[in-house]
């Protein structure tokens, strides 16, 4: 099984950071930057995980217009995300998506991120620190239990 990240992750990296260290663990997976790739295509991938901080709640706005247009009918899903505060309810727009596009959806992690997008920027942000180590070893974790490394065969 083949699997790619479809990720954002643009202001401090935060996600970034638990997306590199899932493909640390397992090096076949392919990322896709949404903010700079020319890839027109997820067809070749069984699964797909998609990684953002959240904005105002949701999940970046290109990366969802991506994932409408270019997410392959009846793959495996998965969600990874940071934000200033933990609350239920940030995958809801993606699994939407997902769910319209008779995906399977296989869980998500979301974890703290040092945020200073819109007013936190005023007070110097929320989040310092974040994701700590731990945090990324538990998106690791997270991977890991889906068992997809053990089925790539990249």
């Amino acid at each position: 099984m083949r699997t790619a990240i479809v990720y954002y992750s643009e202001h401090h990296g935060n996600t970034w950071r638990l997306v590199e260290a899932i493909h640390d663990f397992d090096t076949n997976i392919r990322l896709v930057d949404t903010a700079e790739t020319k890839i027109t295509s997820l067809d070749a991938y069984d699964c797909v995980g998609v990684a953002s901080g959240i904005y105002y709640g949701k999940f970046n706005a290109d990366l969802m217009a991506y994932l409408r247009e270019r997410l392959p009918e009846g793959r495996k899903v998965f969600a990874l995300y940071t934000c200033g505060n933990m609350m239920k309810g940030y995958t809801k727009e993606l699994q939407v998506v997902a769910a319209e596009k008779n995906c399977s959806w296989l869980g998500e992690y979301g974890c703290l991120g040092f945020d200073t997008f819109g007013p936190f920027k005023l007070v110097g942000g929320l989040q310092k620190g974040h994701p700590t180590e731990e945090e990324i070893v538990g998106a690791v974790e997270f991977y890991k239990g889906l068992g997809l490394e053990t089925m790539n065969d990249e």
